[in-house]
């Protein structure tokens, strides 16, 4: 799909091989212009089944938090609830909501998908270079995770986090694991839509890298907004770092692992640690 004009400054015609309400041999066209359209109305729509809606809310939730009279600091968040108090239909819910929640990576994968190109490789969300993945992904882990319980530690200080508890499934022998799916779907969920897809289809808009790395940024802190502004700086920070990272290796398999190690340290850690650590690590 070429954005750009011909030299006589008219539109390129972009071809679409798959005829739509056509006969046998027909083919659709549309303009650079029209597609141009079509792209913005697609990343709405896109962003409005997944992290663009998640934004929204959270901005709202953030207003409705600062307007409360208890502040911001003594209010508290829970991620990964208990859905029921039968075990058995807790776990189904917590499948159902970690399998539906992917629906939007099939959506931006089978967008970006092209003839002769499958999407997981044009975003590197793939297997090929495992190890490598696997290293980066480490130690991209490791550069925001610090310092971002850092943040999430100066923001309870300084009253403008919420307590956020990672964790509050009952415990059972299925905990662990469904913590771990959970982990990696977020991961595949921020990674593929927010570095892989929307950067993407910035690109293909025509948006300078800047205007780009910073609108995927911002819609990453956006839906962290609930948490508090400590939660939002760091992803915002993060999703300054994992952007400029997918832009210049054009890969979201090491984003995926190191947002699914980070999220796993969180999350499963959260539900092991006894509460004494937690205390003492400011987390409860």
């Amino acid at each position: 799909m070429d954005d750009r004009t011909t030299p006589a400054g008219t539109d390129a015609v972009v071809t679409d091989a798959a005829p739509r309400d056509a006969g046998a041999g027909e083919t659709t066209t549309y303009s650079a212009g029209r597609l141009r359209s079509r792209l913005r109305a697609e990343v709405l729509i896109v962003l409005g089944l997944s992290l663009g809606q998640s934004a929204v809310y959270a901005v709202v939730n953030i207003v409705a938090r600062l307007t409360l009279e208890t502040p911001l600091g003594q209010q508290s968040t829970a991620m990964n609830p208990s859905r029921s108090t039968r075990p058995y239909l807790d776990l189904t819910y917590q499948l159902l909501s970690i399998g539906f929640a992917l629906v939007p990576v099939a959506l931006a994968l089978y967008l970006l998908s092209e003839p002769g190109r499958r999407a997981t490789a044009r975003i590197g969300l793939d297997g090929r270079r495992p190890w490598r993945d696997l290293g980066a992904g480490v130690g991209l882990a490791a550069l925001i995770g610090v310092p971002g319980l850092g943040l999430y530690l100066a923001g309870r200080a300084l009253g403008i986090t919420v307590e956020v508890h990672a964790s509050t499934l009952n415990a059972h022998w299925w905990t662990v694991p469904v913590l771990i799916l959970a982990a990696l779907q977020n991961a595949l969920l921020e990674e593929v839509i927010v570095a892989g897809y929307l950067i993407e289809r910035l690109e293909q808009l025509g948006w300078r890298p800047a205007a780009v790395l910073a609108t995927s940024a911002v819609v990453r802190g956006g839906y962290h907004l609930y948490q508090g502004f400590g939660p939002f700086v760091g992803n915002v920070v993060m999703g300054l770092i994992f952007g400029e990272y997918y832009r210049r290796r054009r890969r979201t398999m090491p984003l995926v692992v190191a947002h699914t190690l980070i999220d796993v340290v969180a999350f499963v850690g959260y539900a092991l640690l006894p509460a004494s650590a937690l205390a003492a690590l400011g987390l409860a």
